[in-house]
């Protein structure tokens, strides 16, 4: 095909390297390879009992109509109460949008506020669809470098410096993908201090991994660190992670009433309302028992443990440990240097080749030569996963 025939705007942009190597991990395993994949950001666990219930009884009582394109009242007052309860913020319901996932609300709020040419601040390493997201939108990402010796969280001097007049949106991502590393109160409290001397910046706060930590603080996010910026903070959130509900796909945005009202345009006009059996789930999920979430932060903490342990086993490898999700961000510097490899990309495919595991290039994510690992697996697993590439790495320089 003649690429004349699809947009710039499509070309620009690649696809998600996380869901391509997940693919590909798929693929090889289906054909009878013993392949790990180390690579989704998906956990193991299956969706909690009473939450499938609630959509299996949505089913049954035949509430599989459209719904409003954003939520169901009882979801968004389910939201409400989220918010009020566990992040101590006040909303209404024209503050709230829900969405087929997180993905979609992130890429609602770009299209509904970047013009042609605004600049929007990521740190890096980012989640690999933010920059991408700001490209459909025709805006231009402004990727800032952090740095594993302040646990990559970008410094107030480093946003200030990335600060123009065409700045139109910071993006800060707390616990994060792929680091695992969270921002405290202060550091939070700092970067507002810069923020507040640019009332025209707006600013999403990913907190999808809001329950998955173990910092042994309360969570905050920007805007519990500072109230002033109400008018200004997005917040994106979702059930996918802290409840196992990666597929049901609901996310949800609280902000500024204008800015959903936009959003809600964008989405009436793409996907409509999210799934209505998922939106019911999600209400059990959220205004449940939520002994679930801490049965399975349980086990993460125990997974990240472990693999941090592995992986400073392997010569070559260095990696701080996580204040929560379900990922490790290693520097394999020296091991790609060890193997005479070129970079973390080329180290990513020669580990699924020799040592059949799957696993991310930090390249993904704005940051070379790291890789990320997900620990949302078996610990056994995790453990004969490492044991396969310490194997890979032996067979190697022995040869």
């Amino acid at each position: 095909m003649n690429n004349n025939i699809l947009s710039q705007r499509v070309q620009s942009v690649e696809p998600s390297v996380t869901l391509s190597i997940a693919s590909v991990a798929a693929e090889l395993k289906a054909a009878g390879e013993d392949v790990i994949s180390l690579s989704v950001g998906e956990p193991d666990f299956h969706t909690p009992s009473h939450i499938k219930q609630a959509g299996i009884d949505a089913i049954n009582n035949n509430q599989t109509k459209y719904t409003a394109v954003d939520g169901i009242p009882t979801l968004k007052q389910a939201i409400i109460n989220k918010f009020k309860n566990d992040n101590d913020l006040d909303y209404t319901p024209s503050q709230i949008l829900v969405s087929s996932g997180g993905k979609q609300s992130f890429y609602n709020l770009c299209q509904a506020t970047i013009n042609p040419a605004d600049e929007v601040i990521i740190p890096a390493p980012y989640w690999v669809s933010y920059p991408p997201m700001v490209q459909l939108a025709s805006g231009v990402p402004v990727i800032v470098q952090t740095n594993m010796a302040d646990d990559f969280k970008i410094t107030p001097q480093q946003l200030e410096e990335a600060i123009t007049n065409k700045t139109k949106l910071f993006v800060i991502n707390s616990p994060s993908n792929p680091t695992g590393f969270v921002y405290n109160k202060q550091e939070l409290k700092n970067l507002s201090e810069v923020l507040l001397k640019y009332p025209k910046i707006l600013i999403a706060t990913d907190d999808m991994y809001e329950h998955i930590q173990w910092t042994g603080d309360k969570f905050v996010n920007i805007l519990n660190a500072e109230p002033k910026l109400y008018d200004r903070v997005m917040i994106l959130n979702g059930v996918s992670k802290a409840y196992a509900m990666t597929g049901w796909r609901i996310g949800y945005c609280a902000g500024d009433k204008n800015i959903i009202k936009a959003m809600k345009k964008v989405q009436s006009q793409s996907t409509s309302n999210p799934c209505t059996i998922s939106q019911m789930a999600s209400i059990s999920a959220l205004a449940g028992d939520q002994k679930c979430v801490n049965e399975m932060n349980k086990e993460f903490i125990k997974r990240a443990d472990l693999m941090n342990s592995l992986l400073n086993q392997i010569d070559g490898v260095k990696c701080n440990k996580a204040d929560g999700t379900f990922y490790a961000f290693a520097n394999c510097s020296g091991l790609i240097q060890k193997l005479n490899l070129k970079n973390d990309v080329e180290l990513s495919s020669w580990i699924l080749k020799e040592a059949q595991v799957a696993i991310v290039p930090g390249t993904a994510f704005g940051c070379d030569n790291h890789l990320r690992f997900s620990f949302a697996t078996d610990e056994a697993t995790l453990t004969k996963a490492i044991d396969k590439i310490k194997q890979a790495i032996a067979n190697k320089t022995r040869a």
